[in-house]
């Protein structure tokens, strides 16, 4: 089942996150962003076939697509995972990233050729490290469609800079 905007924004959140750069002691549980948005193209999933080798015919012919239940041909999941971190990294809202720990990630809904995508972010956790300039953020990620939908959703693990 998918989850509109609204049902998850009737949850008490903290700060909304202005642009800028932010590192591990700038942020707190709660605080959030959403990022601009991006409309999913065919030329997406054609590349993304290309790249990954992963040629199901689910993303790459219509008539296969609509056999298997789907409208027409739909994005790979791994392929709205990647947009998800592209928006995520290019938002005015920095995170003084040095590397993506992991992924917790789930495909809630078929991402179409012509959808709007934009992520909602959240703080959901942080830590400092054995050292004490590094820290790791737990961000909750949700991918919402034009219309507001969940279509992915899930948890990464970012390592980020700490001010002593």
């Amino acid at each position: 089942m998918t989850q509109s905007r609204n049902e998850r924004d009737s949850v008490q959140r903290g700060r909304l996150l202005t642009p800028g750069m932010y590192d591990l002691n700038d942020i707190e549980i709660g605080d959030h962003f959403v990022t601009s948005g991006m409309t999913v193209t065919e030329t997406h999933i054609v590349n993304f076939a290309g790249v990954s080798g992963d040629m199901y015919d689910i993303h790459l012919d219509d008539v296969a697509a609509q056999q298997a239940g789907f409208s027409g041909r739909i994005a790979h999941g791994l392929l709205g995972l990647a947009l998800t971190d592209g928006l995520k990294t290019r938002s005015p809202v920095r995170m003084s990233a040095l590397a993506t720990l992991s992924w917790n990630w789930s495909f809630r809904a078929p991402l179409l050729i012509g959808d709007r995508i934009q992520v909602d972010v959240e703080v959901v956790g942080k830590r400092v490290t054995k050292r004490i300039d590094r820290g790791i953020a737990t961000l909750r990620l949700s991918v919402l469609n034009q219309l507001g939908n969940v279509v992915q959703d899930g948890e990464t693990l970012l390592l980020m800079t700490n001010r002593a």
